[in-house]
C-alpha cells in the first residue's frame, strides 16, 4: 500500500508530522488551561474526572513522545513506546466511556449540548478515533499510512480542547458539530503539504476526514431516533434525571461565588 511518492523525503515528513501533532497538542492543552485559568474550571471535580484527565492527557504525552521519537530518527524506541500506547489506548476506551455516562447521570452535561446527543456523540468520536489508531497499528510498516491516520486519530480527539476555546454558549444546536469539525484543520493543513512535497494529497487525509464526517452525521441521526432516546433513558435509569427529556438543554451555570 505504500507509495514511493510519499517515501522519498522521509526525514521530511517525520519532521512535518512532529510539528503538526506538537500544534495540535497545544490547542489541546491551551484549552484547558484557559478554563482554569479564567475559574471556569478547579481541582475540586469528582475523583473520575481526575482519572479521566490523567489518562486523556497522558496521551497527549504519548503521542508527543512518539512523533518526536520518530522525527529524531529513533525508530527503535518508537516502536517500544507504541507498544505502551496499544495498552493506554484501552484506558481511553475505559475512561472516555465512563466519564460520558457520569456525566449524563449526574446532570453535568455542557449547557450548550443536549443529553440525548452528548452521551451518542462524545463516546462515537472517541471509539472513530479508536478505529483510526487501530487502522494506524495495522499499516504501521506502510509509515505513509501510519502516520496520516494517527493524525487522523488524534484529530477525533481534540473536540475538548476547541470546545473549551470556542464560544460554545452562541453555537448551539450545532456545538458538538463545530467543535469537532474545526478540527479539520489539521488534515487540512496535511493536504497542502503533500501538494507541495509530492505532488498530491495523501488518501489517508480524505479516509480521517471521511470518519470525522461520518461521525458527525451518524451521532445527530442516532442522537435523535428512538435509538438515542433509548439509550439516554437506560443511562439515566435509577437517577434523579429518569423520566426526564434527554433533549432538554440544562440551564447555564450561575455566577461565580463572590
Amino acid at each position: 500500500m505504500t507509495d514511493a511518492t510519499f517515501t522519498a523525503p522521509a526525514a521530511d515528513d517525520r519532521r512535518f508530522f512532529r510539528n503538526l501533532a506538537t500544534g495540535m497538542a497545544f490547542v489541546l492543552v491551551s484549552g484547558f488551561v484557559v478554563q482554569l485559568a479564567m475559574g471556569r474550571s478547579s481541582f475540586g471535580a469528582p475523583l473520575i474526572v481526575h482519572a479521566h484527565a490523567v489518562v486523556f492527557m497522558g496521551w497527549v504525552g504519548i503521542v508527543l513522545t512518539q512523533v518526536w521519537l520518530a522525527g529524531a530518527g529513533n525508530i527503535a524506541l518508537h516502536r517500544q513506546v507504541g507498544k505502551l500506547a496499544a495498552i493506554w489506548a484501552l484506558g481511553l476506551l475505559i475512561f472516555g466511556t465512563w466519564i460520558t455516562v457520569a456525566t449524563v447521570q449526574t446532570g453535568r452535561t455542557p449547557f450548550f449540548f443536549q443529553p440525548q446527543h452528548f452521551i451518542i456523540a462524545n463516546p462515537l468520536s472517541l471509539y472513530a478515533a479508536i478505529g483510526l489508531l487501530v487502522a494506524a497499528y495495522i499499516l504501521r510498516k506502510q509509515t505513509d499510512w501510519h502516520a496520516r491516520l494517527q493524525i487522523g486519530s488524534f484529530m477525533l480527539l481534540m473536540g475538548p480542547g476547541f470546545g473549551r476555546l470556542l464560544p460554545m454558549p452562541f453555537l448551539p444546536p450545532y456545538a458538538f458539530e463545530i467543535a469537532v469539525l474545526v478540527a479539520l484543520i489539521f488534515p487540512a493543513i496535511g493536504i497542502l503539504y503533500d501538494w507541495r512535497t509530492h505532488g498530491r494529497p495523501h488518501p489517508a487525509w480524505f479516509w480521517g476526514i471521511g470518519v470525522v464526517l461520518g461521525v458527525v452525521i451518524l451521532a445527530r441521526l442516532l442522537a435523535f431516533s428512538p435509538v438515542g432516546e433509548a439509550v439516554f433513558d437506560a443511562v439515566v435509569t435509577g437517577t434523579p434525571l429518569a423520566g426526564t427529556s434527554g433533549l432538554d438543554y440544562s440551564p447555564p451555570p450561575g455566577p461565580p461565588p463572590a
